[in-house]
């Protein structure tokens, strides 16, 4: 089973940093970690968590990001467009702001958002999007060699497994295709680290409980962040499972980051697990 479903992205963005930006990572990202459990990658838990703040969701990643979640869902839509997809598959669609970013940057592809949580997809639906169906992301329906890009916004970390999730998503996509992944990192500057990871382990989820009104969703989310591979680490991992290249970008001093791998035009499929 996979885990996650959500969707979320200048001097703006250094402006807004410890409040706005730091503020929306935690509401964007519902599910966390638990040191002990892992909890973030247990289905069961991330289903619950997004089900119970489904209604929520959208306006609450908007107030606390102070708009810059916008900016960066037009990042990946741009780098979308630049591949002249015909067939897009946004998996983790939860809300479906991503998947609406990208078909609007591409409004002659198919696009089609999939989901294990069915109360986000109905949220999704308010957007228009054409396609949508609840499917897990470590199982997608679609056949070998079938897309053309896949994106996954603020997903990935909370799948059971990462590297089973790259290799799903090498599976499905066309020889030549591109995966873009935005999600969370840490900044590289120590200075700017040591403060973040405060307001990520002590302060964040206490605000996000109150706005809320689910603090657990949310307890797990500093060691969730922590644990999830980020820049060189990330990209070692998908060159490790079905890419032949992989670039890593840090948004707002690296606190999230988008990272974007091709798969070889001769490749077959996924690599054995």
């Amino acid at each position: 089973m996979w885990g996650d479903p959500w969707r979320f992205d200048s001097s703006r963005e250094h402006f807004f940093f410890p409040f706005g930006s730091v503020l929306f990572f935690t509401l964007a990202f519902m599910a966390s970690d638990s040191a002990s459990a892992n909890r973030d990658q247990d289905p069961a838990f991330v289903q619950a968590a997004f089900t119970s703040i489904a209604s929520r969701y959208v306006l609450t990643n908007h107030v606390l990001s102070m708009g810059i979640d916008v900016s960066w869902r037009k990042k990946v839509a741009k780098i979308v467009a630049a591949r002249n997809p015909e067939f897009i598959l946004d998996v983790a669609t939860g809300s479906g702001d991503l998947a609406a970013e990208v078909w609007k940057a591409c409004p002659d592809a198919r696009i089609v958002g999939a989901d294990f949580c069915a109360p986000m997809l109905e949220h999704a639906k308010k957007r228009g999007l054409p396609e949508l169906i609840v499917a897990d992301g470590m199982d997608l329906p679609f056949d070998d060699g079938s897309v053309d890009v896949i994106t996954i916004g603020y997903g990935l970390r909370n799948m059971e497994n990462w590297a089973g999730a790259v290799r799903e998503f090498s599976r499905v996509l066309k020889p030549g295709g591109t995966l873009v992944i935005l999600d969370f990192s840490l900044p590289a500057n120590p200075v700017l680290r040591a403060p973040y990871r405060f307001y990520l382990h002590h302060i964040l989820p206490l605000i996000a409980g109150v706005l809320t009104g689910n603090r657990q969703a949310y307890q797990y989310l500093g060691e969730s962040i922590e644990r999830f591979p980020k820049g060189d680490d990330m990209t070692a991992m998908l060159l490790e499972n079905g890419y032949t290249t992989a670039s890593a970008t840090p948004l707002a001093t690296g606190i999230s980051s988008v990272y974007v791998a091709e798969k070889g035009a001769a490749a077959t499929g996924a690599s054995p697990a």
